[in-house]
């Protein structure tokens, strides 16, 4: 089961019988065939522990349960929408922007100061994403929300990205992320770019920049 691009804002998925599908709540357009939806405590293959750190992280964002035999379609709020495959690896991603993802993933949580001590809060902070982020590891489909569209950004050794702390999607892979600042004279003056701090991603794998510095 995967994810089937409709258009920009929409996603269709394919359920069979005894898989399953976890999806924001209310993010259903149409279905076809014989489809349940049930509200979903847990999500993904964390667990009921899994489930309750989400919540004292404040990553728990209300979820249901899809499951039977037909397609689903899939949007919310006119939002783009991103696909993104997992092949073993994990994905770092707001919870309020995870539209949709498959069973076999497994969802967690991860501590922003685990990646840059103080820097790595005052990253979170100036993303929007706070002291917490949602993981999503193992092979399997997720679909995620954006403003003005998806660009992927490979990183590799050696070579860091830097991006709009604002712009910022998401990111997946083995990736370090700090604030660097870009100060100059004409910051010190009050005419620089309005660019000072800056998102500085190294190591290998991927970051998702949205067309757009606002947040969902």
């Amino acid at each position: 089961m995967a994810f089937t691009r409709i258009n920009s804002k929409m996603v269709e998925a394919r359920i069979a019988p005894g898989q399953r599908l976890f999806s924001q709540r209310g993010a259903m357009l149409a279905y076809r065939g014989q489809v349940g939806f049930t509200p979903s405590l847990t999500g993904g293959q964390g667990g009921v522990m899994s489930m309750i750190g989400r919540r004292l992280t404040g990553e728990a964002a209300p979820l249901m349960t899809v499951e039977g035999d037909g397609t689903v379609m899939f949007g919310h709020g006119g939002h783009h929408v991103h696909i993104v495959d997992l092949a073993g690896d994990t994905l770092y991603v707001e919870a309020d922007r995870l539209l949709a993802f498959e069973g076999s993933l497994r969802q967690g949580t991860m501590f922003m100061g685990s990646q840059g001590g103080v820097m790595g809060v005052l990253r979170g902070q100036a993303t929007g994403q706070g002291l917490f982020t949602t993981t999503l590891s193992g092979h399997g489909s997720a679909a995620f929300l954006a403003h003005g569209g998806v660009v992927e950004l490979p990183v590799v050794p050696g070579r860091p990205v830097h991006v709009d702390p604002q712009a910022y999607a998401a990111h997946r892979g083995d990736l370090r992320s700090k604030l660097s600042t870009a100060i100059g004279w004409r910051e010190l003056v009050g005419r620089g770019s309005g660019e000072a701090f800056q998102l500085e991603l190294s190591g290998q794998g991927m970051v998702y920049v949205q067309a757009s510095e606002e947040k969902l």
